[in-house]
């Protein structure tokens, strides 16, 4: 491992206290929806972040969201978003279709307004690979919500 000793090294900060955060779930396969969500909101507020300063979207489903965090974003209320959701395989070729313009439409959100976006859309082949991966999900995505408005806050400082 490379010595880091004379080097500026910018370290995760998960403090959350005065943070805002937007989150985006779909209401499609709105049992896992929940299931992120909770996890989300129960790890927002373990790392400090107020629930006066968090906001919930229900959109119809993962389409949506872009088009939603796109609109949270331009009013410059939040610090960061969260999309959460489950795009679960059928039998035909929408789940490729769903969950890469899902994906892409998320990415392009952050990279034009530049407020992080924590992707917490399950891609899944089944709703138990779903069921098990919600509330890690849910949690990571509140972490790296809250250390990316951070790391900016303080790039930009």
């Amino acid at each position: 491992m490379p010595s880091l000793e004379n080097i500026s090294v910018l370290q995760p900060n998960l403090e959350g206290k005065g943070l805002r955060i937007a989150i985006v779930t779909g209401r499609f396969n709105a049992n896992i929806g929940e299931g992120l969500l909770g996890s989300c909101l129960d790890t927002l507020r373990a790392h400090g972040v107020a629930e006066a300063d968090i906001l919930v979207t229900k959109v119809p489903g993962a389409l949506e969201m872009p088009l939603t965090l796109q609109a949270l974003a331009q009013t410059k209320r939040f610090d960061a978003m969260v999309a959460l959701g489950a795009v679960i395989r059928g039998d035909t070729y929408h789940f490729e279709v769903v969950s890469n313009e899902m994906a892409s439409g998320i990415t392009q959100v952050q990279l034009d307004t530049g407020i992080p976006v924590a992707n917490g859309v399950l891609t899944t082949n089944t709703d138990e690979q779903a069921e098990i991966r919600m509330e890690i999900k849910g949690r990571e995505c509140a972490e790296c919500a809250i250390e990316m408005a951070n790391l900016l806050r303080t790039i930009r400082a």
